[in-house]
């Protein structure tokens, strides 16, 4: 694997949401089964920005149904061993870009069956208890107390 071929250690996580804090998740299929937001590495030459929305698109087919929102926090992690081998050798932490998608109401989305096997719209609290990374909880905390 070539330099170019890694991943770059910078992703988004991106929340999406109605008016009444009811939060999408989506489960993982792979490397293992999980539940989490709209997620995804930067791809070479994208700012977070645009990675955001790509990923939002990509993973539930939502592109003008709402408001995306940078919150402004972004936080350091470190890589879960699982997913190492795609980013060089040393490469062991990530900084995630936390973005909000707001909708008015619950939605249909159409999710990549390539990564995801199923979504759910769940209330905030409970969406909280579901979700696998600390990150992503601490998003849906945060939102919690806007």
């Amino acid at each position: 694997m070539s330099r170019g071929e890694y991943r770059r250690p910078l992703s988004v996580l991106v929340v999406v949401h109605t008016a009444d804090r009811e939060v999408l998740l989506l489960q993982r299929s792979n490397p293992f089964s999980f539940w989490q937001s709209v997620t995804g590495s930067l791809q070479p030459d994208e700012t977070h920005r645009e990675a955001a929305a790509r990923e939002l698109f990509e993973e539930t087919g939502l592109r003008d149904e709402g408001e995306l929102e940078y919150t402004g926090v972004s936080r350091q992690f470190a890589i879960d061993p699982r997913w190492l081998s795609r980013f060089a050798p040393g490469v062991v932490e990530n900084v995630e870009f936390e973005y909000r998608y707001r909708v008015e109401r619950v939605i249909d989305i159409r999710t990549s069956d390539e990564e995801h096997s199923a979504h759910r719209w769940l209330p905030l609290p409970e969406a909280i208890d579901l979700v696998w990374s600390w990150t992503n909880r601490a998003a849906l905390c945060h939102l919690r107390r806007r």
